[in-house]
């Protein structure tokens, strides 16, 4: 049960130079996993961060159609007392969320002011704009009588605090209820098309 020591040889130089060798390459091997590792890592988290923040941008756009919707009328018939006339509108966005809004409203017994209008860019600025370029264009509705003048002022007022940048086009229509006249302004929008039996026909100006 006893063991005799046994005495080796010392490693000669060629010896620790292959031991050497084989160290170094041992250490190269890890340093370039540890490398593929960390590589690994940061290509997760760049993927997790850009899965965030598509989450994101989908809740942004969700807020934007809510408050789009929330802000234009979208109970019909709007007026149901008032049988000379029919009214319908729907906005469907060629997007998740576009800039097209309308409105209608009576600035009094006799006269119903249409707008159709369409603000620039897309998302939640678009959908704050649009909310700002309404309540602006109604509230000069009510208090002037020329539906040019009402986007004269409503784009004076727009201009003036517009550090964005962004624009409305807008087509404004004032009915008047009791005659069926329809006087309008267009600043920079699309004609309106008008229904005339099977077919359609471009509202134009005289311009």
């Amino acid at each position: 049960g006893e063991l005799d020591p046994v005495e080796a040889d010392p490693y000669t130089i060629t010896e620790f130079e292959t031991m050497q060798e084989e160290i170094d390459r041992t250490c190269l091997a890890l340093d370039r996993q540890m490398d593929t590792i960390r590589r690994m890592e940061r290509a997760q988290m760049e993927q997790e961060n850009l899965i965030k923040e598509q989450e994101r941008i989908v809740r942004e756009l969700a807020t934007a159609r809510q408050i789009q919707r929330s802000v234009l009328p979208n109970i019909f018939p709007p007026y149901p007392d008032r049988n000379e006339i029919a009214l319908f509108a729907t906005m469907d966005p060629a997007k998740d969320v576009g800039g097209d809004f309308y409105d209608f409203f009576f600035v009094d017994d006799d006269h119903l002011c249409l707008v159709i209008a369409d603000v620039s860019g897309k998302g939640i600025p678009a959908a704050l704009f649009m909310m700002l370029s309404k309540r602006i264009i109604e509230d000069f509705a009510r208090l002037e009588n020329s539906a040019g003048e009402i986007l004269e002022k409503t784009n004076e007022l727009l201009c003036g605090s517009n550090e964005a940048d962004m624009f409305v086009t807008v087509w404004l229509g004032i009915l008047e209820i009791s005659t069926g006249r329809l006087v309008a302004s267009n600043a920079g929008h699309e004609y309106p098309a008008i229904k005339k039996g099977d077919h359609f026909e471009l509202l134009k100006d005289n311009s």
